[in-house]
């Protein structure tokens, strides 16, 4: 019996012992079809729709906490989205809910957060003290840079580390 590649033609999801693979039908393939793969891109987009989702999701809920104040809506609007978004990377980004546990995702994955969050806090920090006259805008500008690098050193440690394929 020969395989016939016109088979399984196009991305199609094949079930197996409960894992999902890919299929790939030549080098045609769609941007869903790719968004599916385990490669560094595929991964870095879904991540950075899982943290634009999370975002979303802080936003909602310090908005809707924000009569409790603004420290206990940021400290519930950063505790869920942080929870929501190690879920959604251990599941969706790097397909690693066999490999690695929901306690451990949220223990390493929240631990680099947090490692995220001391550093731009920190950026900020300096900045009022090194320049102090220096605009909102400008302040803003400094996080979102710190932001950003934080985030690419995220993905990395996540993708080499947190739910690695070496697990």
């Amino acid at each position: 019996m020969s395989e016939d590649v016109g088979v399984n033609p196009g991305n199609v999801d094949l079930v197996d012992g409960g894992s999902v693979a890919l299929a790939k039908a030549g080098p045609s393939r769609s941007g869903a079809g790719r968004l599916r793969g385990d490669g560094a891109l595929a991964q870095f987009t879904r991540f950075v729709l899982v943290g634009g989702s999370s975002n979303v999701a802080y936003a909602a809920l310090f908005l809707l906490l924000r009569g409790c104040g603004s420290l206990v809506a940021n400290i519930a609007g950063v505790a869920v989205s942080t929870v929501l978004a190690n879920e959604l990377h251990r599941r969706l980004t790097f397909h690693a809910a066999e490999r690695v546990n929901w306690m451990q995702a949220q223990w390493e994955a929240g631990g680099l957060a947090l490692v995220g969050l001391v550093l731009s806090s920190v950026m900020l920090a300096l900045s009022d003290l090194w320049f102090p006259s220096a605009p909102g805008g400008a302040q803003a500008v400094l996080v979102i840079g710190v932001s950003a690098l934080v985030g690419v050193f995220r993905f990395l440690m996540l993708r080499g580390w947190v739910f690695s394929v070496a697990r």
